[in-house]
């Protein structure tokens, strides 16, 4: 019996790229490379998570100043036809042309050629008309494919909508998790009008006192005992879950990025 399809989430088709699924349970990378593993115990990780369908790698140049995204080029090597990469641009380096150089020093660590997605890290105080423009002289020249934000609430996104090109926005990571749900309010609704897919980091909540009070509630443990999984994979579950569309459609539009590794 063939092992069961992953669950994947479609990026809307831009002026330039077809719509594209891909999985709707990625690999983060925050903390790698800072040596608190192993540097080949990171890549391994990676590397078996891409073997496991988890084709989706999420990094930064902010992650260990770039170490991260070292680590994530280690990984690829051999195997870059199979991930879709995800970096981020810090929002000092989002300008014109600084946006250009700070592409071409993440694509180095890396060792690839181009990203698949390209976000801008948070808002910052460099105009977005010039990071749009900058992003679009990058997909001109073939080093990324898509564009997207994080860290954007709902305002930012809407002065971000309200600019020419800026429909072509894939995604925004934000943080999302069981027990940190504010975007549902306003941001999720509204990106969801929109048909733009959310990123959600930290799926697990981060290390520390939340994720083991959210781990160790009576109500996850039986829920996830009930159906025969662990509370990590519940959560998991409950951060990439289906929801109906328009036009009463489920599908899911959440793309949940854990730690690749569990420290």
């Amino acid at each position: 019996m063939p092992a069961p399809l992953p669950p994947t989430v479609t990026l809307p088709a831009t002026a330039h790229e077809p719509a594209v699924e891909i999985p709707a349970i990625g690999q983060g990378t925050w903390h790698m490379g800072e040596g608190l593993a192993p540097r080949q115990d990171e890549v391994r990780a990676l590397q078996h998570g891409l073997t496991l369908g988890l084709t989706l790698i999420d990094t930064a140049e902010m992650y260990a100043d770039g170490e991260a995204e070292a680590v994530v080029g280690e990984a690829l090597v051999g195997r870059r036809d199979e991930a879709f990469l995800v970096s981020k641009v810090y929002p000092w380096n989002a300008g014109r042309d600084s946006a250009i150089a700070a592409c071409e020093a993440s694509l180095q660590r890396l060792g690839t050629d181009h990203l698949d997605l390209y976000l801008l890290h948070w808002p910052g105080d460099i105009p977005l008309e010039e990071t749009l423009e900058a992003f679009e002289r990058l997909r001109e020249a073939g080093k990324i494919r898509r564009f997207g934000v994080s860290n954007f609430d709902v305002d930012e996104m809407a002065c971000l909508h309200a600019l020419p090109g800026a429909g072509d926005c894939a995604v925004n990571q934000v943080l999302y998790h069981l027990g940190s749900r504010g975007i549902e309010h306003a941001l999720l609704p509204w990106q969801r009008a929109r048909g733009i897919p959310t990123m959600a980091y930290c799926p697990l909540a981060q290390a520390g006192q939340l994720r083991r009070e959210l781990l160790t509630h009576p109500t996850l443990l039986e829920v996830a005992s009930s159906l025969g999984i662990t509370p990590t994979q519940l959560l998991l579950a409950w951060a990439i879950r289906p929801v109906a569309g328009p036009d009463g459609e489920r599908r899911r539009d959440v793309i949940a990025i854990p730690k690749a590794t569990g420290l």
